[in-house]
């Protein structure tokens, strides 16, 4: 399998070029930031208040420069109201590049090009290697815990006859155009999607038979509640699904990641609002603390090896520049991470991780 790894790294001049547009860009935006704002003639506010709050406002950038060079950790509420911003700003310009679905593809031939095909084959795949409808049920009732702007939801009931979808997300942005999209593909009566926190979601117990969490694990702050949140609204007997971001399992006897590999990762936590990160023997120990069944687990990093390669290409033209100037410094922040995620695949303490199991049945 290391022969794909190849795929993950960069020509110099394609990575001088995104780091070029990074600081660029992020140099305009903060400029933007600090720009004086126009004020009304009919009521023009105080100096003095206009100065503190211009004052407040400087404070605040330079505190969260200062966090994010020092690559700190967040709270979980700053988490939270942090992934819903990130996601509001950046998805319109994912959908603008890539398309309804905002997870990594199926590099199987590793030399494919069609990227949008790959990231729908990656759902099929999963589905497939976890085992659903091969006892000849297909899932009815389906939850997509975190789910972006629903492609996955949507693929899913096209696929399966009479299946419906609920998907949540922190954004707003994300949720509406869900439905604007279930509406313009005729899914509106089978796909919705609403707002609500994966650590508290608004659905009753033992509602789903398949439990869907496609790249939404590694926002998780509390995994363990996470993991018993996915246990709790599947339906007895009900598939879950994880698919997420980990670091690598420790080796035997080992304590921690290195110091190298805990600053890597640190670094990608304050770029796109991550927690600490776990392992996928880390889901696999909270998964039977948890009571669940037949866990089944594989790392499938070599398979989505040549996407962030393929998102950073996509990136490197004047339409997709431009959007990111107009999404903010946050997601212009997320585009200089790619860097950091193709360092922490190189490096091997990344691993795209896939966990199955089953809801014991009553």
């Amino acid at each position: 399998k290391d022969y794909y790894y190849h795929t993950l790294k960069l020509k110099p001049t394609m990575k001088s070029s995104l780091v070029l547009a990074a600081l660029l860009l992020g140099n305009f935006a903060s400029t933007q930031a600090f720009s004086p704002r126009p004020t009304s003639t009919s009521s023009p506010a105080p100096l003095a208040a206009s100065s503190s709050t211009a004052l407040h406002g400087i404070r605040s950038a330079v505190a969260r420069a200062r966090d994010s060079l020092l690559s700190r950790e967040r709270t979980d509420e700053d988490l939270k109201s942090g992934i819903a911003f990130f996601y509001d700003r950046s998805s319109k310009l994912w959908e603008d590049v890539w398309g309804e679905h905002m997870h990594h593809g199926y590099y199987i031939p590793e030399d494919r090009t069609d990227h949008v095909q790959a990231q729908i084959d990656l759902i099929d795949e999963v589905l497939k290697w976890a085992g659903v409808g091969d006892d000849g049920k297909t899932p009815k009732k389906v939850v997509d815990v975190g789910c972006g702007i629903g492609g996955s939801s949507r693929h899913i009931v096209r696929k399966y006859e009479g299946a419906t979808a609920n998907g949540i997300t922190l954004s707003p942005y994300q949720a509406q155009r869900g439905n604007e999209l279930a509406k313009e593909q005729g899914l509106e009566d089978r796909a919705s999607f609403q707002v609500a926190d994966a650590l508290n979601q608004p659905f009753p117990s033992n509602t789903f038979d398949l439990v869907w969490s496609l790249e939404s694990g590694e926002h998780m702050p509390d995994k363990q509640k996470f993991v018993n949140e996915l246990l709790r609204v599947a339906a007895p007997g009900g598939r879950i699904i994880i698919v997420t971001w980990c670091h690598r399992d420790l080796l035997p006897g080992e304590p921690c990641l290195s110091t190298k590999e805990e600053k890597i990762l640190a670094k990608i936590n304050r770029a796109y609002y991550l927690p600490k990160w776990c392992s996928v023997a880390d889901y696999v120990s909270l998964l039977e603390k948890a009571g669940a069944e037949n866990i089944k687990r594989e790392d499938w990093s070599y398979i989505i090896a040549p996407f962030w390669k393929a998102v950073i290409k996509s990136s490197l033209n004047l339409k997709s520049l431009v959007g990111l100037l107009k999404s903010g410094f946050s997601t212009i922040r997320g585009a200089y991470a790619m860097l950091l995620m193709l360092k922490g695949f190189n490096a091997g303490v990344i691993k795209f991780g896939l966990i199955t199991c089953t809801k014991k049945d009553e």
